[in-house]
C-alpha cells in the first residue's frame, strides 16, 4: 500500500466513528449493497459528516427509521424554502397591518391606496403559502 505523504497525513482531520449505545454492543450486522453512483452519493455524505462509512449509513437509518428526520425530495426542499420566505413576508406583512391600525388610532388618517397596498401584499402571499402548502400536501406520504 502506497504511503501519503507527511504533509497530507497531517492535513486529514480523523473519522469520526457512531457512539455507544446504552442499549449493549451492536451484535446485529448485515450487508448493504450500492452500484458505483449509489456508493459515491453516500461516501460524500459521510465525508461531509466526517464519519467513517458505516456509521453513517447507521446514523442516517436509525434517523429516518425513528421518525427524527424525514426524507425530502429536491422539490420538496424548493417548496419548503418558499414557505419559510412566505412565512416572514407575513411576518412583514403583520407588522404593516400594525403600523395601518397605530395610525387610525392615533390620527384616524389612512388612505385607501395605503389599505389596498397592505391587502393587496396580504393576497398575494396568503396565495403564495396555499400553492407551498398543497404542494408540500401532494407530496406527503401518508402513514402506515
Amino acid at each position: 500500500m502506497d504511503e501519503l505523504p507527511a504533509d497530507e497525513k497531517r492535513s486529514r482531520a480523523p473519522v469520526r466513528r457512531r457512539g455507544r449505545e446504552p442499549g449493549g454492543p451492536r451484535a446485529h450486522r448485515f450487508k448493504v449493497s450500492f452500484n458505483d453512483a449509489e456508493l459515491a452519493i453516500i461516501e460524500a455524505a459521510a465525508d461531509r459528516e466526517n464519519q467513517a462509512l458505516a456509521s453513517w449509513v447507521g446514523q442516517a437509518s436509525l434517523a429516518v427509521a425513528t421518525e427524527l428526520v424525514v426524507p425530502v425530495s429536491a422539490d420538496a426542499k424548493v417548496v419548503l424554502q418558499e414557505l419559510i420566505r412566505s412565512r416572514g413576508q407575513l411576518r412583514r406583512v403583520g407588522n404593516n397591518l400594525n403600523q395601518v391600525a397605530y395610525a387610525l388610532n392615533a390620527e384616524g388618517e389612512v388612505t385607501n391606496a395605503q389599505i389596498s397596498a397592505v391587502l393587496a401584499l396580504v393576497n398575494e402571499t396568503v396565495r403564495h403559502v396555499d400553492e407551498a402548502t398543497l404542494q408540500v400536501m401532494r407530496e406527503r406520504r401518508p402513514r402506515s
